[in-house]
């Protein structure tokens, strides 16, 4: 009885129509601001728009009337797809302000009727016998299937409606964190529906390739998000016969990859990305490939924060990969770093104090201080320093413990790494001077980190992982020390 009960009782609150809070008393201050904002129910009342709301209350009324024919339950999906899309013509002609009216119609107007869940609920924890309560949790799911839900699922039935429910999502995001709150329904709602309609099974992975459509090549440059295309030689390389690129597709949005990783195909593990983007390069020799080495995963629809695919594309890019090239026996990423500097700004100092007092000695003689700033200020040339410079031991010192030791609730502190780490990859190898582009040096002082993926021990570090300990090579733990 208590896994639907308290799953209840903490989300109904997200679900409740705005306009049915009692208002708060206000101080002096926020009366001297002038009137509340009206939620929607007061505007549909209104003969006249006040402030800086942006339709006025005739305007309101009709897009209510439109969503309302939209959600109708008496209608086929298929015409009440053709009511949603008259809405999403309306939408793509509106600006921000109109569309924030929108979304409120929806969380505000749209939302489970709250004494007929409060009943079902009831029923539910009164039920007196497992068939009692199979009936209840049925009428529950029942309740929580408000017209919100009908009214989303209506718009996905058009031409590109599955892509219009997603950018709006995105835009939604976009917003500052204290306004998205009071769309936070149709937030949650959004993605509950989206984990269901991008399952990875209904998704296909297709190879993207120099003979692809170029409106889709070009979909690569704008979604490229960890090194960026540069120009039309540099996508030809990364397309060249060593390279693959994946992407998992949708069916409803068939021309735009929901992510996409890009592969090189070498002899063995990249320590450093210039020669995996140098386009003068001569293409590898496939048939001495014995390693994939994944150097870019990229998602690209905002939309669908929440809604993970990314392992299970690993997992069919392996699989793929393997069927083609048989001699392939190591698949490790050559990854960004990307929240290093930050962490070794605001944590370096009380890391740097654990190194063994040599070490530390010598360090502190060569930065001229003993600290993160001093080992911050004396990074400028990573690629500069001697294999055994003092402050390179330091940084690697420090990188180490980062990747390797450091949780929040038990998870690695790095995006990147929680992402590899989490499909079941093992921190394997810090690359000094990996990465020397701007971006590289602002984000990880230049370094690289290789996650490799033992296909015989995935599970064996997801395990790891779920016990709070980071799965890292023994190269890794030798820098720890």
């Amino acid at each position: 009885m208590g896994l639907a009960t308290d799953w209840i009782a903490r989300n109904v609150s997200r679900f409740r129509s705005t306009d049915a809070a009692a208002p708060a008393t206000k101080s002096e201050g926020e009366a001297a601001k002038g009137p509340a904002p009206r939620g929607t129910a007061q505007r549909l009342q209104a003969t006249l728009r006040r402030g800086q709301e942006v339709l006025s209350p005739r305007e309101l009324r009709k897009l209510m009337e439109d969503l309302q024919a939209a959600a109708d339950a008496g209608l086929s999906d298929v015409e009440g797809g053709r009511h949603a899309q008259l809405l999403m013509d309306w939408y793509a002609q509106a600006e921000l302000p109109a569309h924030k009216d929108f979304w409120a119609l929806i969380v505000e107007q749209f939302g489970p009727d709250t004494e007929a869940l409060m009943a079902a609920r009831k029923r539910y924890d009164t039920a007196a016998s497992d068939a009692e309560r199979g009936q209840a949790e049925m009428d529950l799911r029942r309740a929580l299937m408000s017209p919100r839900t009908r009214l989303l699922q209506r718009f996905a039935q058009p031409q590109g409606g599955m892509g219009f429910l997603v950018d709006l999502r995105a835009e939604l995001l976009a917003l500052p964190k204290a306004e998205q709150q009071r769309f936070s329904a149709l937030d949650a709602e959004l993605e509950h529906l989206f984990a269901n309609w991008f399952d990875v099974a209904l998704l296909e992975l297709r190879r993207l390739s120099w003979d692809s459509p170029a409106s889709l090549i070009e979909k690569l440059i704008q979604y490229e998000a960890v090194h960026d295309i540069r120009s039309w030689a540099d996508l030809k390389n990364r397309l060249d016969s060593d390279r693959r690129c994946y992407g998992f597709f949708h069916p409803r949005m068939p021309t735009v990859p929901l992510i996409f990783v890009e592969v090189a195909l070498v002899d063995k593990m990249s320590d450093s990305i210039a020669p995996l983007l140098d386009e003068t390069a001569a293409a590898a020799d496939l048939g001495r490939a014995t390693t994939a080495i994944f150097y870019s995963i990229s998602n690209t629809q905002t939309g669908l924060r929440g809604v993970s695919f990314g392992d299970s594309l690993i997992k069919h890019v392996v699989e793929t990969l393997t069927g083609e090239f048989p001699r392939l026996r190591h698949f490790a990423t050559l990854s960004p770093i990307p929240g290093l500097r930050a962490w070794i700004a605001k944590h370096g100092d009380a890391i740097l104090e654990k190194m063994d007092e040599r070490q530390r000695k010598a360090f502190e003689l060569k930065a001229g201080g003993m600290g993160a700033e001093h080992l911050l200020a004396a990074l400028d040339a990573p690629q500069d320093l001697k294999p055994d410079a003092p402050v390179r031991r330091a940084l690697l010192f420090c990188a180490a413990h980062y990747l390797g030791r450091e949780t929040a609730k038990g998870r690695p502190l790095d995006p990147v790494a929680r992402f590899h780490l989490g499909n079941g990859a093992r921190v394997e190898r810090l690359n000094w001077a990996a990465d020397l582009s701007a971006k590289g040096l602002k984000q990880s002082l230049g370094l690289m980190v290789n996650y490799l993926y033992d296909l015989k021990r995935l599970d064996k570090h997801r395990g790891l992982l779920a016990q709070g300990r980071i799965p890292v090579s023994s190269d890794i733990e030798a820098l720890c020390k």
